[in-house]
């Protein structure tokens, strides 16, 4: 009996990554990996930076989940372009997964494509899905601790949003600390306190973004 063997995999899996982090790049198409926790509000930054950038960036969405078309059904509203991919049980996307939504999606005329991974804060840190940058969304009433109990997803993002800063009054979250784990894992990722609700921080994080895209 043949048993797999797990860097095998994840060397396969980093082979289909950059084969279509090459394609991304020479049509020059920003690719980001968006990671967080449940209910940290991923499709609520995808919904709200669509609607504040009105039509002036050209966002397409692949959306992971473990079932359901929810998510993609909420991009759908903003008349962006998505896919829905369900792992079935798996607790993160793949690149081969990532390969096969492609042959849904039209990217020749986007600017940004953005892979909202399935909520989790361990597995999809691992898994290179042909992305150049990863993004991690964390929020209020997760808890200041995140960084630190789960280095392994911050210290590799290239930015971190810190959302539902509108709850900072009513809940026991020190912004200082939370910056003081996080730099302890990355001291360079730009850390953008945001609400998806009201909209504070977009500015920010729409000028950071637009900052990646290469024209």
């Amino acid at each position: 009996m043949k048993i797999p063997v797990v860097h095998k995999i994840l060397e396969a899996n980093d082979a289909i990554a950059a084969s279509l982090r090459e394609a991304f790049d020479n049509r020059g198409l920003y690719v980001f990996n968006l990671l967080g926790s449940p209910g940290a509000g991923k499709t609520s930054l995808l919904e709200k930076t669509l609607e504040l950038a009105d039509g002036s960036l050209r966002i397409g969405v692949i959306e992971g989940d473990l079932a359901t078309e929810l998510d993609a059904q909420r991009v759908a509203r903003h008349d962006a372009p998505v896919v829905q991919v369900n792992t079935g049980g798996n607790c993160h996307l793949d690149a081969a997964m990532v390969r096969q939504a492609l042959d849904h999606l039209d990217t020749s005329n986007l600017d940004v494509l953005a892979i909202e991974n399935v909520g989790n804060l361990v597995c999809p840190a691992a898994w290179d899905l042909g992305e150049r940058e990863k993004i991690v969304v964390s929020s209020v009433p997760e808890g200041d601790d995140k960084p630190a109990k789960y280095p392994s997803m911050f210290s590799g993002s290239a930015a971190v949003i810190l959302n539902k800063c509108d709850l900072l009054p009513y809940v026991a979250f020190s912004v200082e600390r939370f910056e003081e784990h996080l730099r302890s894992v990355n001291p360079e990722a730009p850390l953008m306190q945001i609400s998806c609700t009201t909209g504070e921080g977009f500015e920010s994080w729409l000028a950071w973004l637009r900052s990646r895209i290469r024209r």
